[in-house]
């Protein structure tokens, strides 16, 4: 039942991102680039819940922005997808208290995210490649998504350990031995 309404709030939580990034973020961007809320969304779940369920709704929100805004079906699902599964991998080796270490990991993350999706639509689209521009957007969407995490850190840890209690329990000492 608890996990039920975690899902819920969840997906509550990307359909607010939604309006946040199409209405809110177009006013306020840092030279015509917003940030990413969905990365960091994903980033989150993977971390607090699990592999398995970040890779779930990384595929399932990269499927509903395909549909919604992108170009080509199944680009934002594989990238927020890996976002998913890496974010996993993140639990295992790196600790989710410090605030840098949240800081590197949204920094990463950002940067792989809009690599990949650059280069599949670049591959599928055969779009011209443009690197500087593409380096200031990555830069800036980078920063915008850090200062963001710094900003919303506090409230994203206590959601996220609550995620984490109910989807992993207790099982501090079977982690380690």
């Amino acid at each position: 039942m608890k996990k039920t309404i975690i899902n819920i709030i969840l997906i509550i939580i990307a359909f607010c991102i939604y309006i946040l990034q199409s209405n809110f973020f177009n006013w306020f961007n840092i030279a015509g680039v917003m940030p990413n809320l969905f990365v960091i969304l994903v980033l989150f779940i993977g971390l607090f819940a699990s592999r398995t369920i970040g890779t779930i709704y990384g595929i399932v929100l990269g499927i509903l922005l395909d549909f919604i805004i992108g170009t080509r079906i199944g680009i934002y699902a594989l990238c927020l997808g890996a976002i998913g599964f890496l974010s996993g991998t993140f639990d295992k080796n790196f600790s989710k208290d410090s605030r840098m270490t949240i800081m590197f990991m949204v920094f990463g993350t950002t940067i792989i995210f809009e690599i990949s999706n650059y280069f599949l639509k670049y591959l599928l689209t055969s779009n011209s490649i443009e690197i500087i521009n593409f380096i200031r957007i990555l830069a800036l969407e980078t920063l915008y998504n850090i200062l963001l995490t710094i900003i919303l850190y506090p409230i994203i840890q206590k959601l996220g350990y609550y995620i984490e209690h109910e989807y992993k329990g207790n099982k501090i000492l079977t982690r380690y031995f």
